[in-house]
């Protein structure tokens, strides 16, 4: 787990998994009823997610290489896919959690490895 924070150190994500092998990165959010608020994935060195077999929405954060928002997909239903060419990384995030949050594009996210 790992936690993810604005520049400010305002915490974004407060328990993010990282999807980073090959099973991780296959099952994604796939079985689960729900994800709770401060819970997220994280997807790196993609550029695109899909949300089949899912039963929930999400906001969908593209990052770029250097951890700037550079698109939101927000309240992204099951069925769908997101797909942003100058993503990096891809952040799952409960859906309206960017909102709450007060995330949007142009934001600096960190990636902290602090216990989270």
């Amino acid at each position: 787990m790992i936690r993810v924070t604005d520049a400010n150190g305002a915490v974004v994500c407060e328990r993010c998994r990282v999807a980073d092998s090959f099973w991780p990165r296959l099952r994604g959010l796939m079985g689960r009823a729900s994800l709770s608020s401060g819970e997220g994935l994280l997807f790196p060195r993609t550029k695109y997610i899909h949300t089949h077999f899912m039963r929930f929405p999400i906001d969908v954060v593209f990052r770029d290489a250097d951890g700037r928002v550079v698109a939101i997909e927000r309240d992204l239903r099951p069925w769908r896919l997101a797909r942003r060419k100058e993503a990096a990384d891809v952040l799952e995030l409960p859906a309206g959690e960017c909102d709450r949050v007060g995330l949007g594009i142009g934001s600096s996210t960190i990636l902290s490895v602090d216990s989270a």
